[in-house]
């Protein structure tokens, strides 16, 4: 069993957009990552689970007839469980855009002052 290069370079390109989407600042585009994300999740379990078969259907289909299951299984949870999330997700931004009124993260302060200290305490190191 192998997966075609098409397949292979689409899942590439939706890993990448999703992850470069998770990685913005904007809680809108966070989102639409995480769900291209579950998408190429999707596509990739479908694309694991090889050729389409015959049902799994004991008795009426000889077992190297059959196809695989778990797979589609495993990608019908998936597609639950980013459902789920997304709507969870959704909900936040939205509390966020009625609290703050946008939807951009926001630097941390502490982490801002931590990172101050560490670069002091090198350069004390160092000097």
């Amino acid at each position: 069993m192998s997966i075609d290069l098409v397949t292979i370079v689409l899942l590439g390109l939706l890993y990448a957009a999703g992850f470069y989407l998770l990685m913005q600042r904007s809680l809108m585009q966070i989102v639409l990552g995480f769900v291209i994300v579950g998408h190429a999740a999707n596509l990739f379990l479908q694309a694991a689970g090889g050729p389409p078969g015959e049902p799994p259907f004991l008795g009426v289909v000889p077992e190297s007839a059959m196809a695989d299951p778990l797979p589609q299984a495993l990608a019908l949870t998936a597609v639950v469980i980013t459902f789920g999330l997304t709507t969870f997700l959704l909900a936040l931004v939205y509390r966020a855009w009625v609290l703050l009124g946008h939807d951009e993260v926001q630097d941390d302060l502490e982490d801002r002052r931590v990172r101050r200290a560490e670069i002091a305490a090198e350069r004390e190191e160092s000097g």
